[in-house]
């Protein structure tokens, strides 16, 4: 099998690759980022490194859209995941530039896909953030209040999926993830950029007090959610993936305070919260389950654990790494 994996340099998408590379059936996979592949290990965490299968080529979906429908027409993959968007919930500004990528690009190149034969499966990563804030688990027939540009537009991409589907019979799923986190993660994250204060002996601003509620899961078990729906052999489907029981920011950081032994308050400064951020994203995974047989399984401070130790490994390197997030096109 032939997998076209688009966001290819993204840490969800390294780790999904990973999996895909540990498949008996997998023939090829050929990754596109936007920027040139790094050369440290500490970003691309050595995957797909001497294994022949593995190819990476440097395309903007965006504005090398053609580029793109070329290498898709040379390759013929049979499964192409989409992993590319910008994805940042502070998007006001510029926020025409979040429906470049997340809707209008995407629908480009589907576009090109249409009567693509070699197609067995499109795969959207949306996202839960569709749903805005909840008061109890959002399950995919819930009304959806998106509540920033960001979220719109990934809304917008899981709506033209299934028309897609059910006006043609275009074989595209949608997978809504929880939040995720995993080494190789970006180290304004807050749980990279808690490891890494931590180990450097800086304080760490907790923005609110920590009080905001979101569903972590460790990108481990969302690549094994990304098999499961590619192989299902199922379409226009919307399946949300998370963990059962969301935490507090506070217990986000107070799990890498306890990995690293430090003491939780000299550790935290509280700062002022965000005032446009929902209260609480928590999603509802048991469709998933019942239809794939999929759930999340790495506890939290078992995931913790594992950016801990890319954090320790790389932190020379890390530490000149942008801690706070640069939107660009």
């Amino acid at each position: 099998m032939k997998y076209l994996i688009i966001g290819g340099a993204g840490i969800f998408a390294l780790h999904t690759i990973k999996k895909i590379l540990q498949l008996k059936d997998t023939t090829k996979v050929v990754s596109v980022g936007r920027n040139r592949e790094r050369s440290s290990e500490a970003f691309t965490l050595g995957i797909g490194k001497g294994d022949d299968r593995y190819l990476y080529k440097q395309i903007h979906l965006s504005f090398e859209i053609d580029f793109l429908t070329d290498l898709i027409d040379n390759y013929k993959p049979d499964f192409i995941i989409n992993f590319a968007a910008l994805a940042y919930a502070t998007s006001w500004n510029k926020s025409s530039r979040y429906y470049d990528t997340n809707i209008t690009a995407v629908a480009k190149l589907c576009e090109h896909l249409y009567e693509k034969k070699f197609l067995k499966q499109f795969l959207q990563i949306g996202s839960s953030e569709i749903y805005g804030g909840t008061d109890k688990p959002a399950n995919e027939n819930n009304i959806p209040n998106p509540t920033s540009p960001y979220a719109i537009s990934k809304l917008a991409a899981d709506y033209h999926m299934l028309s897609l589907y059910n006006h043609m019979g275009f074989p595209a799923n949608v997978i809504r993830p929880s939040n995720c986190y995993g080494s190789g993660q970006y180290m304004y994250r807050v749980i990279p950029k808690a490891i890494l204060y931590g180990i450097i002996g800086k304080k760490f601003p907790l923005e609110g007090g920590g009080k905001v509620l979101k569903s972590f899961m460790h990108a481990g078990d969302l690549a094994e959610a990304i098999i499961s729906i590619l192989h299902s052999e199922k379409f226009g489907r919307i399946y949300n993936a998370g963990v059962n029981k969301p935490n507090t920011i506070r217990e986000i950081v107070e799990a890498v305070s306890k990995n690293l032994k430090l003491d939780f308050n000299s550790f935290c400064e509280i700062t002022e919260g965000r005032k446009t951020e929902d209260k609480q994203y928590c999603i509802d995974s048991s469709y998933i389950q019942k239809e794939l047989g999929w759930k999340a399984k790495i506890p939290l401070d078992e995931g913790v654990d594992e950016v801990v130790q890319w954090v320790k490994k790389y932190q020379e390197i890390l530490i000149n790494e942008p801690q706070a997030f640069t939107l660009r096109a």
